[in-house]
């Protein structure tokens, strides 16, 4: 099982993940977000070294040409888009680098193959949030109901999200969905917004089923 480890703000926290052989790393370019990447290291920190990790910079409702500047400042390897971008803004930024497509789901969403249906040829991967109630782009720290993806087709890799912890290792062991491909953990593995507690990230790696 793939992670994905969102809301990086320390170098060393990145050389630290690389170290544990976590697969990817989300950087937030949100400024709304108390995880917000601004101005914490360099792009020359980012260009100058070699991570086996892919970079992934989160992007809210940013313009082509801002998320096209960061993939080349920071070396980007994948762009995630978390508000409500446009399937021909997703195919001009795959010339550029990998796309997740995130979606927040909740009782009032409908049939997941409608919600992502004009995506489907724009894009390398989803991901799948939690809604807010005040509609923002996620970081709302709790899941939703993970029966509304068992009854989907999707057929294409997608990050599950949204307030997993440590104590939810055996239900994503048990969880069976053929187009699963990583976990995205941010929230729950934190001693403070932005710094993680790299202990518990080993112990979730360690749990989760290759």
């Amino acid at each position: 099982m793939n992670i994905k480890v969102c809301g990086i703000t320390q170098l060393k926290q990145l050389q630290q993940l690389d170290g544990l052989e976590i697969d990817f790393a989300g950087l937030i370019f949100y400024p709304g977000s108390p995880r917000y990447m601004g101005d914490k290291f360099s792009p020359t920190d980012l260009k100058h070294s070699d991570f086996d990790l892919k970079k992934v910079g989160v992007f809210v409702n940013a313009e082509y040409e801002e998320i096209a500047s960061r993939i080349d400042e920071y070396s980007l390897d994948v762009v995630q888009l978390h508000g409500q971008e446009t399937p021909a803004l997703c195919e001009s930024l795959s010339d550029h680098a990998e796309v997740i497509k995130a979606f927040q789901l909740g009782d009032k969403s409908g049939p997941v193959d409608e919600i992502i249906a004009d995506y489907d040829e724009v894009c390398d991967y989803y991901l799948f949030d939690t809604s807010s109630a005040d509609g923002s782009p996620g970081g709302t720290g709790t899941k939703f109901d993970w029966a509304l993806l068992g009854k989907a087709k999707i057929e294409k890799p997608f990050f599950l999200s949204g307030g997993i912890g440590l104590e939810d290792v055996a239900k994503i062991n048990a969880f069976r969905h053929p187009d699963l491909y990583a976990v995205d953990i941010n929230s729950k593995f934190e001693k403070e917004p932005g710094i993680k507690d790299m202990a518990l990230i080993l112990q979730f790696r360690q749990g989760l089923k290759k």
